[in-house]
């Protein structure tokens, strides 16, 4: 099982998302837009505070408290109304809902006492990290660690990271894995009783014995902007609260000691080169536009400055990681004064590095779109032909959309319409999909049944 990525997608080199209001600046009023508002938001805080009460190896608990206390917010909210302060509300409940589950439980009465006063003990404001200590003082980044513990293998560190952390669902995480919904769940729970066998604990380890864990925080934290930069169904294509979730723990990240790795200031770099260019990526009707047809001078041109002074500070040192690939192709569409003068021969070269260092079908199909626009969409057909394990990626839209671009340009109509379907098929994103009709409509073919009678 592998991670892919869709920063840097074959579809972001031909066509993307644009503006839209940012939802974590007009927070939600309507008590169920409100809970999944937390949810997305604070669910890495509050699994955390509930498995510093719980133990990580109640994990599933900490999981099943969460959700019961959401779910109680939803009825009692819808009643009520909603309380001066949500965020403080439901973990009291998610807080009193643990006590009660540990009682149940028949804890001996002095050590059930015990952990609650630890619990109070940990729950009071922690110093900023950095002032007082080298710990990590944020709950969910505490987490994280906690989640990369060299004890569980790297991709079920990510997948444990993406559940408990980042709010994403079983569904989310098999697409981001190329893998099935059950392959996911059969995955969370040996890991799970991976934790519970090994006795691993909620410590956060301090110093160098931090560093190992970098590597699976920065996966989970990449994989969380990659949901966000393109959701993976749903009708927004654009969540930019899960992208600005990112960029705050790998700027956070950034501020320990452990964490300020040249790879650590790629990431960041990586996310703000591509956030820099969401206001440009939807027209007015919030249809999905082509990168040649986005008016450039909406970027942000700040968030470019600061992504090309983290890719400055990435390139200290001999370390050359995925994200500083990725970054040095996002900063050379950044840098490309308009279309036409992207230097695509540029990044091709950092497409075979990125191959070469991390090989994926996800990597060459990326790879071939760089082909196709320096050597022609023929030339991409044949890259395309010829990636190995193909097949991976034959239930996944990009495939066919890239496909079906190519043949477009070559005029293969019938092809391109037949590519395109197959695509609108496996698309589960509204925008996506209304591209795809499109494109459909374009090169004269005939839209499913299902999408005509919708239309």
């Amino acid at each position: 099982m592998s991670k892919d990525s869709h920063v840097g997608s074959p579809l972001a080199a031909t066509s993307e998302v644009g503006p839209r209001a940012d939802p974590t600046k007009t927070e939600p009023t309507q008590p169920a837009l409100l809970v999944e508002h937390f949810f997305r938001h604070e669910k890495g805080r509050l699994h955390g505070a509930l498995v510093r009460l719980l133990g990580v190896h109640n994990l599933s608990l900490a999981e099943d408290v969460a959700q019961e206390a959401m779910l109680r917010a939803l009825r009692t909210w819808s009643m009520g109304g909603v309380p001066a302060n949500p965020s403080a509300w439901i973990t009291q409940v998610a807080m009193n809902l643990a006590r009660d589950a540990l009682r149940h439980r028949k804890m001996a009465t002095g050590k059930e006492a015990a952990i609650i006063t630890h619990h109070e003990q940990m729950t009071a404001p922690l110093p900023v990290a950095g002032e007082t200590s080298q710990e990590i003082r944020d709950d969910a980044l505490r987490l994280m660690f906690v989640c990369a513990h060299p004890e569980i293998a790297p991709d079920a560190q990510v997948i444990l990271a993406l559940k408990i952390l980042c709010g994403f669902s079983t569904g989310e995480i098999a697409r981001a894995f190329l893998a099935t919904e059950a392959a996911i769940e059969k995955q969370l729970t040996r890991t799970k009783q991976r934790i519970a066998d090994a006795g691993i604990g909620y410590e956060l380890p301090e110093g160098e014995d931090l560093a190992p864990r970098l590597d699976g925080v920065l996966a989970a934290i990449y994989l969380l902007f990659n949901e966000g930069y393109k959701a993976s169904s749903g009708d927004r294509l654009l969540r930019e609260e899960l992208c600005q979730e990112a960029i705050r723990l790998a700027a956070l990240i950034i501020t320990h000691p452990a964490g300020r790795a040249p790879r650590s200031h790629a990431l960041l770099a990586l996310m703000l080169l591509t956030a820099a260019r969401f206001p440009a990526r939807l027209d007015e009707q919030g249809g999905l536009l082509r990168l040649d047809d986005q008016d450039r001078s909406k970027w942000d041109q700040q968030l470019i400055a600061q992504g090309l002074m983290h890719l400055g500070h990435a390139a200290q040192g001999t370390e050359i990681s995925e994200y500083h690939l990725q970054a040095g192709i996002a900063a050379l569409h950044c840098l490309a004064p308009d279309y036409t003068s992207t230097d695509w021969e540029k990044i091709l070269l950092h497409y075979d590095e990125l191959l070469r260092l991390k090989p994926s079908p996800v990597v060459a199909l990326n790879r071939a779109v760089a082909v196709a626009h320096l050597h022609g969409p023929q030339a991409g057909l044949d890259t395309i032909a010829a990636i190995p394990q193909r097949e991976k990626l034959e239930g996944h839209y990009l495939l066919y959309t890239v496909t079906g671009e190519l043949h477009w340009r070559l005029q293969n109509h019938q092809a391109a319409a037949w590519n395109f379907r197959r695509a609108l098929s496996l698309s589960q994103v509204g925008p996506e999909q209304a591209y795809l009709a499109r494109m459909i409509e374009r090169s004269g073919g005939a839209l499913p049944e299902a999408e005509r009678s919708a239309g």
